[in-house]
């Protein structure tokens, strides 16, 4: 059968085995795009998987999953005016503002704040945001991801920051494995309270990540945008036993509905 989509230049195809119609994926203007069945292993689609690209806040997948990791979370954290030194989506602290560590992790992957990704990594380096970069970047190694080099938490674009599709997914292959990550970037919503001058004071972050609202199998996991990396976007979505996860980079087309569509064709 054929299922139309609006906002869409072309129609994407449904088999009846779920096959992605892979002529249809590569007329859509997108930079690059990596779907894989995390069941099976298998890649059902690539496309300029090893292309070098600005990761954006898909980098904040790798400063949350080490904050995570680090048994950290409880910890106090004090607001220094290095940690403001960013633009433009904020949380909005102030110097000498008293935030939780799990509450800035929420907050960089829920609501993509700068202001709490450039904290976590301050925080996390122990006042030495440097510490923190050779952390991601180690950690980048570790698991494989070969054409990846961090130069801050929060996905900036600067050209000695640079990720490719495939070394994305095998940061989201593994930071799915935690329970604590999956929580997180599976909320569309999270409040909680900082201590101002001896005062609480409420943030909520809400999700930029509208595929949970338009997709009822999504289960997260992190979007990005800058100028010069475009709308990106990797998602996982499961159904009946199913698991998939798309990485998406520079998407001039609707990310939400191709990735919904995406997954109509293979769950």
């Amino acid at each position: 059968m054929i299922k139309k989509i609006l906002g869409l230049s072309l129609t994407l195809s449904v088999s009846l085995f779920g096959a992605i119609n892979k002529h249809d994926l590569d007329q859509l203007k997108i930079g690059a795009l990596v779907v894989k069945d995390l069941k099976t292993k298998s890649i059902l689609y690539s496309k300029f998987g090893e292309k070098r690209v600005h990761p954006a806040s898909l980098t904040k997948v790798m400063t949350a999953l080490l904050a995570i990791q680090s048994n950290r979370m409880n910890q106090s954290v004090t607001i220094t005016k290095p940690m403001l030194n960013v633009q433009p989506t904020i949380a909005g602290y102030k110097v000498g503002d008293v935030v939780l560590m799990s509450d800035l992790v929420k907050a960089a992957m829920i609501k993509s704040d700068n202001d709490a990704a450039k904290a976590i990594g301050i925080a996390m380096g122990d006042g030495d945001e440097k510490k923190f970069l050779e952390m991601m970047n180690k950690q980048a190694k570790l698991l494989g991801m070969k054409n990846t080099h961090f130069t801050n938490p929060c996905g900036f674009d600067n050209k000695e920051h640079y990720s490719t599709p495939n070394d994305l997914l095998k940061l989201a292959e593994y930071a799915i494995k935690n329970a604590t990550f999956n929580s997180i970037s599976n909320q569309d919503s999270y409040t909680y309270t900082a201590l101002r001058d001896g005062q609480r004071k409420t943030f909520t972050a809400y999700t930029h990540n509208h595929l949970l609202a338009k997709y009822q199998y999504a289960v997260g996991v992190k979007t990005g945008y800058t100028s010069k990396a475009g709308a990106c976007l990797i998602a996982r979505a499961k159904k009946d036993g199913r698991d998939c996860l798309i990485v998406m980079m520079n998407s001039k087309v609707d990310r939400w509905q191709t990735a919904k569509t995406i997954f109509e064709q293979v769950l």
